[in-house]
């Protein structure tokens, strides 16, 4: 058989594993190693961990520790640079307006965050069925690959972050699969619930200082909290680079805004005084009403090897959410490889992958008719 041929066999291996509960008498954890190629791979090997075990930072931190440069393995590994190169800006007054602008941001997200959580629910949509018992259904997992230096092209000529580029991509991409399927989808209400990492750190911390007892700050577990973004509607948007620029709005105000750590602390004191069942009800209804979740995160800049073996390309899932769609991201030797998984039977996976390749080569496109470093 082809490497092609395998790539179905492979799918449904993936959505049958994903919708598997983890045995409760064994650790919460699985190695699922696979010697046949695919289209990606002359081999695939699969790590089904519980998030009870940890969060993404913390599992992500645990793979990086089993794995070595494939050029020179006494040689850490390296990561994109995650400070910011924009002046910062000391006069008082702007520090006022700052602080003030911020704790109003913080207020504002906190409330809408508690008010979706419980009372407010998204519109039904191509991507949300709003149905009970989402969770339990099969998904179909499927990955796209974008450059980064393109990424950095239409980042660099919009005068905008990376992540602004990234989310424009994904809300423009959702909105063409919703009006492909139906027309008036384009003005429904759809919210992306934004994953977040609360530690005060960058990059990543090797698992025996994550686990050290008095490393409060940087320790292992569930450090995360989440924040409601609106995906902005068709209607109210002509230029497929306004979804860019839409974006870049919304995140630098989500940027001052606190509520991410406030939704942190909340769930800690729901668990404090109503146990991990009380905080764990409260991430249910807080996905279940939203539309779907996005999460991204980096990984190293050059190739790396588990026992000599070179790692081509790696990406994850977060399976069994309340939401018919999941969507994350991770970069890798200058790859962005976006992760979706969709439930199987409602939303589309292939129109859905065709919408957002669909997005990035408008987007791409429009921006080399601008001149660079373009203001929104």
């Amino acid at each position: 058989m082809s490497p092609e041929s395998y790539d179905e066999y492979f799918d449904d291996y993936i959505s049958n594993i994903a919708a598997e509960k983890l045995p409760q008498n064994r650790p919460l954890w699985e190695i699922h190693i696979l010697k046949y190629p695919t289209s990606h791979a002359a081999g695939t090997l699969i790590f089904k961990l519980h998030h009870a075990l940890g969060d993404g930072y913390s599992l992500m931190g645990a793979l990086l520790s089993c794995l070595q440069s494939a050029q020179n393995p006494s040689v850490p590994l390296t990561f994109p640079s995650l400070k910011s190169s924009g002046p910062q800006t000391t006069h008082k007054t702007k520090i006022v307006s700052q602080f003030f602008s911020s704790v109003f941001q913080t207020v504002s997200d906190f409330s809408w965050s508690i008010l979706k959580s419980n009372f407010v629910e998204d519109d039904r949509t191509p991507i949300r069925s709003g149905e009970d018992g989402v969770e339990f259904r099969p998904i179909t997992l499927s990955t796209l690959t974008f450059s980064i230096d393109e990424i950095k092209r239409i980042k660099n000529k919009l005068g905008v972050t990376t992540n602004d580029v990234i989310a424009g991509i994904i809300f423009l991409g959702t909105r063409i699969y919703m009006q492909e399927v139906t027309k008036k989808s384009s003005n429904e209400h759809c919210t992306a619930l934004v994953l977040l990492n609360t530690r005060n750190i960058e990059g990543y911390m090797p698992i025996n200082e994550m686990i050290e007892p008095n490393n409060d700050e940087m320790s292992w577990g569930n450090q995360f909290g989440f924040l409601h973004v609106s995906v902005p509607k068709s209607t109210k948007i002509s230029n497929p680079l306004d979804f860019v620029w839409e974006a870049q709005k919304i995140i630098k105000k989500k940027r001052s805004s606190a509520a991410g750590y406030l939704t942190s602390w909340l769930l800690d004191v729901l668990k404090k005084f109503r146990g991990p069942e009380g905080a764990a009800r409260y991430i249910h209804g807080t996905l279940k009403n939203s539309s779907m979740t996005i999460s991204n995160m980096i990984g190293p800049v050059e190739q790396m090897a588990l026992a000599n073996q070179p790692v081509c390309g790696f990406y994850y899932m977060v399976v069994g959410p309340p939401q018919c769609l999941t969507i994350t991201a991770l970069s890798y030797m200058g790859k962005l490889r976006v992760a979706f998984g969709a439930e199987k039977g409602f939303i589309d996976s292939h129109k859905l992958k065709a919408s957002m390749q669909n997005a990035f080569g408008v987007i791409l496109e429009a921006s080399y008719q601008i001149p660079p470093a373009k203001a929104a």
